[in-house]
């Protein structure tokens, strides 16, 4: 299914561009460990959806389940970042929203990645 059927909530690179500078925005890139040391947007944090505690691990990351969060993975054919988006929903999580183009689109904006 496509994040429009899934009714999920949406962002634009612009809109994370913009979304960073607010502080009390969760930055979350679902990506395995390896690939977040080598490039992630600015700010984010690494909890892999792969991991078995997922949900526990986002709980220890965010404020509380009310907190604004965005998601992303690779690009707009990744699934990782729909399917978090969806975990967290389910958990409880209020305020999600999936940076679809993730990291692919990023660059294409033109904005600067970071490295470990």
């Amino acid at each position: 299914m496509t994040r429009k059927e899934l009714d999920m909530k949406t962002i634009s690179a612009i809109e994370l561009k913009n979304r960073l500078s607010d502080d009390g925005t969760l930055v979350l890139d679902v990506l395995p460990p390896d690939h977040f040391a080598s490039e992630h947007i600015p700010g984010a944090k690494n909890v892999p959806l792969s991991l078995e505690s997922f949900i526990g691990s986002v709980e220890v990351v965010a404020s509380d389940k009310e907190q604004p969060i965005i998601v992303y993975c690779a690009n707009a054919d990744c699934d990782l970042s729909p399917k978090a988006v969806q975990q967290l929903e389910r958990a409880g999580f209020k305020n999600v929203a999936d940076f679809e183009g993730g990291i692919e689109a990023w660059k294409e904006a033109g904005f600067k990645l970071a490295r470990d």
